[in-house]
């Protein structure tokens, strides 16, 4: 099973990143409010990147790098 690390952009033009093994019913979960307590109040827009893992771990090391990260060099990292 293949995992996922993503960047969704939000309403308010924030970035949102996360883990998944599905990455169409996460935006949905995320769109309907069970999803991230994140998405209270502002919706997700699109992803704007995505990045396929081996396994959990290394997805979940992955987001915790992006999260890390300022918003210009995710910027950066969603132009390549």
């Amino acid at each position: 099973m293949s995992w996922f690390v993503y960047i969704i952009e939000a309403s308010d033009n924030s970035l949102y990143t996360g883990i998944t093994t599905d990455l169409e019913r996460r935006f949905q979960q995320h769109s309907c409010g069970t999803g991230a307590k994140y998405f209270n109040g502002r919706s997700p827009v699109k992803f704007v990147y995505t990045e396929v893992a081996d396994n959990r771990s290394r997805a979940s090391v992955r987001e915790a790098q992006i999260k890390k990260l300022t918003r210009a060099q995710k910027q950066q990292l969603i132009m390549r």
